[in-house]
């Protein structure tokens, strides 16, 4: 690889589906987004437009919003065609005057996406946007995992033990469990 770096949508689970009125889809290059809300009130902002502003880098394909992002390896073809698919929409959704001005801003997008991944490849990178005295600021903050047993009341609610056991496994009736607890017995 080129050593260039961008960020990559990241879902872990489906809670952007339910979050955003669109949600991008996992692994599509990202920005940050805040190009649109350029013309919003902020504080007239409600439900999933609200979420989107607070916390919501977009994918360049869908234009659909991702909680986090993932630091990711991209080899300059895969970087330009992010910028051609983000220079389509701003041309045919946000009214640029032509290609070459789309593609100048998709640029611009692309460059302060990459600027964020100075990280580790593999790097989980959350937002959150506010508006101040008319301006949108963008803080980011970097998700780490935790290493096992460093955290011991966050550990894992589950774990399974493998054995070579061939004992007897426990079972349950519930069918009679629940006919039991019915009403009048």
């Amino acid at each position: 690889m080129s050593g260039l770096r961008l960020p990559r949508t990241l879902r872990l689970d489906p809670s952007d589906t339910f979050v955003f009125a669109d949600a991008a889809e996992p692994g599509e290059w990202a920005v940050t987004g805040s190009f649109l809300f350029l013309d919003a009130d902020p504080d007239t902002l409600t439900g999933k437009a609200r979420a989107a502003f607070r916390s919501g880098f977009v994918g360049v394909r869908s234009l659909g919003f991702s909680t986090l992002v993932v630091v990711s390896e991209a080899s300059a073809a895969e970087r330009a065609a992010a910028v051609e698919d983000l220079a389509r929409h701003i041309l045919e959704r946000f009214g640029a005057p032509d290609l070459a001005a789309a593609r100048g801003a998709a640029e611009e997008e692309i460059a302060v996406s990459a600027s964020l991944c100075h990280l580790p490849v593999g790097s989980v990178v959350a937002l959150h946007r506010t508006a101040e005295g008319g301006e949108i600021r963008e803080n980011f903050r970097t998700l780490h995992q935790r290493a096992p047993g460093a955290d011991p009341l966050h550990a894992r609610a589950f774990h399974f033990i493998e054995t070579d056991e061939d004992a007897a496994e426990e079972e349950a009736d519930l069918v009679g469990l629940l006919r039991d607890a019915a009403p009048g017995r």
